[in-house]
């Protein structure tokens, strides 16, 4: 809901149970009101009205209040925007007016407020959705070319509190999305990639608190919705004032160049306040992104099997017909191929960018397997890298101009791989005949979308403005995803970096879901998971049960039990070599696969709660759907035989009783909720599904 105060100039948006205020002052100096629990018209204009605090001279009256601050004039704090032109660098802007649309009620009613400095027009909007505000900015250039250095999403303003806690998730290839928290100090604490896409070192999203615990206390988070080279700085002012500020782009070295006519907008940079504790928090951010991000999110994912772990290169449609009967048999759903069906794909030195079947493997193209995938009663896909060539390929020998590269400098190989240039307009050209080609070529029904290099050598010679491709490569990733979509609605995308390096609510927006993390191994993946579910819902997040020992990674050995049980928290995927599985071991893969399709409605689509953390011990998390509640329990290890704790549940009816379906156990709500319901996990990596039904 958008309230609008009667002399236009407070502004009130209030979601379920939050709201948020700005307010244009006397000096037309927008200013940051509230950003928290519910509060009345009357209320933001009682705050607008307020006197700011008072200012030493070497300070800003501006910093720690201005809701978007800009580079000039009285500012201190680093500027969302800045602008440079042929004369002066900085922005002078004053208010011009504000428009709505959407109406002044429901989630989808938009605020606008429009500023302008000379020929520059900015846009800031503003949307609630559910809890979550979600801010982005537009900057129209109807003058001289200027150069745009830097445009931020948004400034996020937070209450004066002490003892700040930032939390955000870290990691590499192999460990992403660890949870880390620590004190926030004096300064600024920046996070990014500067590596071209959203990457595994770091997911865009943050989130500060004084006080919470799992399940109570006021959280503050944010997330940018970018695929490519991002920033969040978190900064603690000298007033001791907390401002985030975030967008497109590591470093202010240049965005883009906007001639007359021309403009550019910004990624949507979301907010959400909680007074649930980080596991409301998350369940907030779930229910956005299942609302309003994910495409056909009401529809659940299917359970996959994957061919690289069993065949990696060395594939054939005889072998892959063979994989497929046994995926069959246990209750797989969605087969797909992965690296080595294209091209002369033999070993990763050869290939990419040549997207037709090999000849010699598939002589007849992929429709013969697909039709046989078809017939086993399977959905079918494959994989592919379109933004890479291999200098091996008949692509690169045609076309060594399409890369990013730098005149007189070496290209920088990765993975035997270079990158090409989306941002030209006769690659991405090249890609859509390809790929509309390919998904018209046979009934493909999935597509594994990878993206497994950095940017290095990033120029593009010739281009009076090279800079701009690192914003115009995402910007036409997104347009040839939305084009291929819309051509080909029956086809899902994953989102793929090496396993979860890109992985943002840009690139969600476009895909069905993201590929976790290239480490399989089903303890390692239980903090990875436990990370990704503070701003992911389970919805998106594959998950493969893989052979052990696993040789991938580690060589840890684990039962089918922990594997399945660990992968079941998300989109269950099947990527061991089926063929050298025993029958004992695929009639035990049916019985999970077959449980998993029974729980898969509230893990997919349900409210999750964090039981307990994986540190070590007994570990846990619960969904709720309606009536219905199912536990995944771990337990990593047992030292001394020590009693393994019970397990406190949440999100049930205290006053009602549940069934327990395994056990056909009958339990008062209130006893789970405050005392707990034994898991009978013993031993070391032991695992257990729990499934309650409210009787």
């Amino acid at each position: 809901m958008l309230e609008i105060a009667d002399n236009g100039r407070t502004w009130l948006l209030t979601g379920r149970a939050s709201s948020y205020a700005v307010h244009l002052n006397e000096d037309d100096e927008l200013l940051h009101l509230h950003w928290g629990p519910r509060i009345a018209l009357a209320d933001a204009e009682a705050l607008a009205a307020r006197p700011l605090p008072a200012y030493w001279p070497f300070e800003s009256p501006l910093d720690g209040h201005e809701e978007y601050p800009v580079e000039g004039g009285p500012r201190f704090v680093r500027p969302a925007l800045s602008v440079r032109t042929d004369e002066r660098r900085g922005t002078q802007w004053s208010f011009e007016a504000y428009d709505t649309e959407g109406g002044e009620g429901g989630d989808d009613g938009e605020l606008r407020l429009r500023f302008c400095d000379d020929a520059v027009r900015i846009t800031l909007h503003y949307r609630m959705r559910h809890d979550v505000v979600e801010r982005w900015v537009t900057v129209d250039n109807e003058g001289p070319a200027l150069e745009l250095l830097r445009a931020d999403s948004a400034t996020w303003t937070l209450p004066d509190r002490e003892d700040w806690r930032l939390s955000q998730l870290h990691g590499r290839w192999a460990a992403e999305s660890r949870l880390t928290s620590a004190p926030l100090t004096y300064g600024e604490k920046v996070i990014g990639s500067r590596r071209g896409h959203t990457g595994h070192q770091h997911l865009p999203w943050v989130a500060l608190d004084t006080d919470a615990t799992e399940e109570s206390g006021e959280v503050y988070g944010c997330a940018l919705g970018w695929s490519g080279s991002w920033r969040i700085a978190v900064a603690q002012l000298p007033d001791a004032r907390v401002q985030i500020t975030g967008g497109a782009g590591y470093d202010d070295s240049g965005l883009l160049r906007l001639e007359a006519g021309q403009s550019y907008t910004t990624p949507v940079f979301a907010g959400l306040w909680s007074d649930g504790g980080f596991g409301g928090a998350s369940r907030a951010w779930h229910a956005y992104q299942r609302a309003y991000v994910i495409p056909d999110a009401d529809r659940d994912r299917p359970v996959l099997f994957n061919s690289w772990e069993a065949t990696e290169f060395d594939i054939s449609e005889e072998q892959q017909e063979a994989l497929a009967r046994r995926a069959a048999a246990i209750g797989v759903e969605l087969f797909v191929v992965d690296d080595g069906w294209f091209g002369k794909r033999t070993s990763d030195r050869a290939g990419i960018g040549d997207w037709t079947p090999n000849p010699d493997r598939f002589p007849n193209g992929l429709k013969p397997l697909a039709d046989h995938v078809h017939a086993l009663g399977m959905q079918f896909g494959i994989w592919v890298e379109p933004e890479m060539v291999n200098p091996d390929s008949d692509l690169y020998r045609a076309h060594p101009d399409w890369i990013q590269f730098q005149t007189g400098r070496k290209r920088t190989e990765f993975r035997n791989q270079l990158v090409l240039n989306l941002a030209r307009e006769d690659v991405r050209e090249y890609l859509w005949e390809r790929l509309d080609g390919l998904l018209s070529s046979a009934p493909i029904d999935y597509v594994k979308w990878d993206f497994n290099r950095c940017f290095t050598d990033a120029g593009w010679p010739g281009e009076p403005y090279p800079q701009r491709l690192w914003i115009d490569h995402v910007r036409a990733l997104y347009g040839l995803l939305d084009r291929l979509r819309a051509a080909h609605p029956g086809v899902a995308f994953e989102s793929c970096s090496g396993g979860g390096g890109r992985i943002d609510l840009g690139i969600m927006s476009r895909t069905d879901e993201v590929w976790t993390s290239d480490n399989t191994d089903p303890l390692d993946r239980l903090a990875i998971q436990h990370g990704f579910s503070q701003i992911h819902p389970a919805r998106v997040m594959a998950a493969w049960v893989t052979d052990s020992p696993n040789i991938q990674l580690n060589g840890r050995v684990s039962s089918l039990r922990f594997r399945f049980v660990s992968s079941m928290a998300g989109v269950l995927g099947v990527g061991g070599d089926l063929t050298r599985w025993s029958e004992e071991e695929l009639a035990e893969a049916g019985e999970w696969v077959a449980r998993y399709k029974e729980i898969r409605p509230l893990v997919q689509r349900g409210d999750l709660y964090r039981l307990r953390p994986p540190r070590g011990g007994l570990s846990a998390v619960q969904y709720v759907r309606g009536d219905e509640a199912v536990v995944l329990a771990w337990l990593q290890a047992q030292s001394y035989g020590e009693p393994v704790p019970a397990l406190r549940l949440r999100g049930l009816d205290p006053e009602a009783s549940y069934e327990c379906r395994e056990t056909g156990e009958v339990h008062r709500g209130a006893v789970l909720l405050h005392h707990g319901l034994r898991t009978g996990l013993r031993g070391d990596l032991d695992a257990t599904v729990i499934r309650l039904r409210r009787t």
